[in-house]
């Protein structure tokens, strides 16, 4: 059609664009189903943007089509989305975007028959037998225009709503975002309209100073971009944020001429993690790359703009690409490759623990570095595609009148510098004493205006062009490459920082071969995805062993960053043996177990599991810490992987290690324990009658795996240590104290804590007492109400459970809870005429007290209690006196006065001068009186209720007036009965 000036492919839709030259006009063309011409088929479509055609090539496309896109303005870039297949075209002052549309077949039919009916012809090749019925056809929309006023693009990048503008010595990056919001066009503000710059109109050449803006500072450059909406179909609302803006000074004075410093090679790559797969709407991390001559810079924009790596090239640069395992770039005679960041990033934004004690990552920091070089000759140009380098190369030759030019150019350069010599020896400056302004001179670039030099055009008649193909060495070989190379410099520098970074390199090109595979495989199937599984299994093994080689360089190297040895084995797979067996010294040297190894092996100790080391391991541990850090010894041997460790030996270490720090409290206990294991009795409880109880719960406190180990790996349930089973036979209070101190310092939660008595074998004894005195020290509201209704509904059980002459006896009585804890309360008074004395066992009387003292407490809940009360007959008087309780405490004294009239009428004046106080004084009259007086009447012989009525009368007269008690007397009473009461009432209001 034209003369192609730029091409781009999109693998999204696979389409070509162009920009094509013919006949002194410009055109944007993308042609569809190409791959259908390149079998020399002869059919062809050519159509305007939107204008849809009837025919072969919109069912199955059966033809190439050529799309004609006019533009306003001339067309100077283009770029494709790599995640949408949306088409980006820059023009002099504009970005175009164009949203790539799929038509299928049924939409098609929709908007044709809108227009008329198709031909029989026509139909009939819609309905070729083998025909999908879900056909599309590309077509692209104009949605959103972008103005320019105070930049030319040269180049362009799109990629998941990222766009790049590269002109000439400035980098704008911008972040486009849609919102289902409906808006009108908006039409770009005059301010932003393009203008001459002021310094195109003065003989003086301004240069703008060098600018780096990063994320919400690049709002802040000088350039401004309005959006434009021209969508039709598509009425989502665009708007922009700016994320990075760069600006580069060309320094003269460094012997840098403009041609030297013009920018090149943008590019917008993204990066999906194994979570995420290449039709994600928007990649895990997008990077943003671009070149100078002689510097190459990489940026991260996803999750804050930050600048990863500076490429400092060793000689003017070409071209560039950036792929995820290397940075490929040319010069007029070498293909280079240089490591890239892109994995160290991708790794943090996929796992944001990486830098963990589980986990590790080199950091995005680490130095870039170059890995390989091939000569060629007279590189132009390069690409990749996959594992494939395609370069471009043609003799340099340079036409009779173009050299003759170059020496007219030199010539005036020549009279140039003379002359400007001449003006400073005219004015007492000599340039020669100063180099600087001698290399200003030297220069060729001082001329009135700032000008760039337009690149050669080729030669339309070629002078041998070549293309080559190259493969890239496959990930695991450069891996096994640097394993070699590694191998070799390990011999002479075995601590080097260089093997350190090598070894980096190869975990980096690992971890974004790992990402690639995992992609592949989501994609694959059959044979393909057999083939892609057996290479990820060789690239996961191969990862296996540098993090167990950076583990090792971590391991023995100095103070810094040791501590990356933990998470580098651990990510490796190795055993502790295996590590161990790493790490020992060789015979002969000099060098101790390195900080990282020991680092390693502590977190190793300390963390809770349930596999334990072999003696022999066990005992070499032991020394280990013995001659390194004797201090972590207490620690050390209270890990539950020490369980096999020779506790003769170990004791003996133990005691020279209380000879040289002296006596302390966890390490007595560590002594005890190794005792206990020997079978050593006497001396285990000589060991432990040293220090008072309070001094072991605080050991306890300081080393809580003396007494029990946490749940790890098959085991996730704390359990009890030999030590916790002694303590439970020999000192029941001593552990009951030490688990209440654990869980008071968060060293143990309830649930857990129940779990060890459990495993004990001590849920009904010495699980009650630790639920007691936990009510006692606790301050947490819901642990306490959680405690209280466990022990309502453990002493419950042990009323109704009947007696038991083999029933532990509780280290606290209902009389030390009493005058111990505030959520026991005092009893009653009452309640000791409901309580028959040694009417039932010591245990029995012991459970009532205690929920009876609960039930007066301040802290018991009743309405929590009372469907566990339901459970117990009324037909005992204690039985009797609990749901008396209840009722009570619910503010039910009309019924419980009728119910202990019936039951227990010795108790009424008792619970009466208790309970009926205060605002429930009226009761004593309004409800006591008169039950008092017709139970009476009905057993006139009744001592009981005489004498309740009695001192019934004697409260009513103190607290009423003559006239109010007349009220109350029954009308046929005995006047001889009520008036000594009358009277008594009559003379205390008397002086009133």
């Amino acid at each position: 059609m034209g003369t192609v000036r730029r091409i781009q492919h999109s693998s999204i839709g696979d389409y070509l664009v162009t920009i094509e030259e013919k006949n002194s006009a410009t055109y944007l063309r993308v042609y569809t189903n190409w791959r259908h011409q390149a079998e020399e088929k002869s059919r062809v479509g050519v159509r305007l943007l939107g204008h849809l055609l009837r025919g072969a090539s919109v069912w199955g496309g059966v033809q190439m089509e050529i799309i004609e896109i006019p533009l306003s303005e001339h067309p100077v870039s283009l770029a494709c989305c790599a995640v949408t297949g949306d088409l980006l075209v820059g023009c002099e002052n504009t970005l175009v975007l164009f949203a790539l549309r799929r038509h299928t077949q049924q939409n098609l039919q929709n908007q044709q028959n809108l227009q008329g009916s198709w031909s029989n012809s026509e139909q009939s090749c819609s309905q070729t037998p083998g025909r999908t019925q879900d056909l599309s056809v590309l077509d692209f929309e104009r949605s959103v225009i972008l103005h320019l006023s105070k930049l030319t693009p040269k180049q362009v990048a799109l990629c998941g709503g990222y766009v790049a503008v590269q002109a000439e010595l400035e980098v704008l990056v911008l972040k486009l975002e849609a919102t289902a919001e409906a808006t009108g066009v908006e039409e770009p503000s005059d301010s932003f309209k393009s203008e001459d710059y002021p310094e195109e109109q003065s003989d003086f050449l301004l240069v703008p100073k060098h600018q780096e803006l990063l994320g919400d500072r690049a709002g802040a450059c000088d350039v401004p971009v309005s959006v434009e909406q021209t969508g039709l179909e598509d009425r989502r609302r665009y708007t922009l944020s700016y994320l990075l803006f760069r600006r580069f000074t060309p320094e003269f004075f460094q012997g840098c001429s403009v041609e030297e410093t013009q920018l090149h090679s943008l590019q917008l790559h993204p990066v999906f993690t194994s979570k995420q797969s290449a039709s994600a709407d928007e990649p895990a991390c997008m990077f943003c790359f671009f070149s100078l001559p002689n510097a190459g810079y990489l940026y991260s924009l996803r999750g804050g703009v930050e600048a990863l790596s500076t490429y400092q090239y060793p000689e003017k640069v070409l071209q560039a690409v950036l792929t995820d395992h290397l940075l490929h770039v040319i010069t007029r005679n070498a293909l280079q490759s240089f490591t890239v960041r892109c994995a160290a990033a991708a790794a943090r934004v996929e796992d944001p623990y990486i830098d963990t004690t589980m986990k590790a990552c080199p950091p995005c920091s680490l130095e870039v570095c170059a890995l390989r070089m091939q000569l060629f000759i007279g590189l132009r140009t390069l690409c990749v595609y996959g594992r494939h380098v395609v370069l471009l190369s043609t003799a340099d030759t340079e036409a009779p009148e173009e050299a003759e030019r170059h020496t007219q150019r030199r010539g005036l350069d020549l009279k140039e510098h003379n002359m400007l010599t001449g003006i400073f020896l005219a004015v007492g400056i000599d340039p020669a004493t100063t180099p600087a302004l001698e290399n200003l001179l030297s220069r060729p670039f001082l001329s009135r205006r700032w000008t760039i030099s337009s690149p050669k055009e080729t030669s339309p008649v070629g002078h041998g062009w070549n293309l080559y193909v190259v493969d890239t060495v496959p990930p695991i070989t450069l891996y096994q490459e640097m394993v070699e190379y590694r191998q070799r410099y390990a011999e002479t520098n075995p601590q080097g920082l260089s093997l350190r970074h090598l070894l980096s390199e190869a975990h980096l090109l690992l971890r974004s071969s790992l990402l690639e595979s995992s992609e592949h495989r989501q994609a694959s199937e059959g044979a393909r995805k057999m083939a892609v599984q057996k290479q990820m299994e060789e690239l996961e093994e191969a990862f296996r062993q540098n993090c167990a080689q950076l583990g090792d360089s971590f391991s023995r190297g100095g103070q810094k960053d040791y501590h990356l040895a933990l998470p580098y084995y651990r990510m490796s797979g190795l055993s502790v043996t295996e590590v161990m067996s790493r790490n020992r010294p060789l015979p002969g040297s000099p060098h101790s177990y390195g900080p990282g190894f020991l680092f390693y092996l502590k977190n190793y100790l300390l963390e809770e599991t349930d596999q334990s080391l072999s003696q022999e391991d066990a005992d070499e541990v032991t020394r280990i810490f013995s001659q390194s850090e004797p201090s972590m010894l207490v620690s050390v041997c209270a890990s539950p992987c020490m369980m096999n460790v020779d506790p003769a030996a170990t004791l003996q270490i133990l005691q020279r290690l209380e000879k040289t720090a002296g006596e302390a409290v966890p390490l007595t206990i560590t002594m005890a324990t190794m005792m206990l294991r020997l079978g050593n009795m006497a001396q285990y409880t000589e060991l432990m009658e040293r220090h008072s109880e309070m001094l072991l719960v605080y050991g306890f406190i300081e080393e809580p795996r003396l007494l029990l180990h946490a749940g790890g790996g098959k085991r996730p349930q704390v359990c009890p240590t030999a030590l916790a089973g002694q303590l439970a036979d020999s000192q029941p209070g001593l552990l009951v104290a030490a688990m209440v101190a654990l869980h008071e310092n968060n060293k143990v939660q309830l649930e857990p804590a129940d779990h060890v008595f459990k495993e004990l074998g001590c849920e009904s004894s010495l699980q009650v007492d630790f639920w007691e005195a936990m009510l006692m020290a606790s301050s947490q509201d819901a642990v306490i109400q959680e405690l209280l209704f466990r022990l309502a509904s453990v002493y419950i059980d042990r009323l109704t459970a009947g007696e038991s002459p083999t029933q532990h006896k509780s280290l606290k009585s209902a009389d030390d809870l009493i005058s111990c804890c505030s959520h026991y309360g005092a009893l009653y008074p009452w309640l000791t005429i409901l309580n028959p004395a040694h009417a039932s066992s010591y245990q029995h009387q012991e459970a009532l007290h205690k929920l009876q003292s609960l039930l007066c407490g301040p802290s018991l809940s009743i309405g929590n209690v009372a469907p566990l009360l339901e459970s117990l007959s009324e037909e005992t008087l204690w039985g009797f006196s609990l749901h008396l309780l209840c009722a009570t405490r619910r503010g039910q004294y009309g019924r419980s006065i009728e119910r202990l009239l019936d039951r227990c009428p010795q108790a009424i004046i008792a619970y009466a001068n208790h309970q009926l106080q205060d605002k429930h004084m009226a009761l004593w009259w309004q409800k006591l009186l008169p039950e008092l007086c017709s139970r009476t009447r009905a057993a006139a012989d009744n001592g009981v209720l005489l004498g309740a009525l009695k001192e019934t009368l004697v409260v009513v007269a103190m607290e009423t007036s003559p006239a109010e008690f007349l009220e109350l007397l029954p009308d046929d009473g005995s006047a001889s009965y009520f008036l000594p009461h009358l009277l008594t009432c009559a003379q205390r209001h008397l002086p009133a």
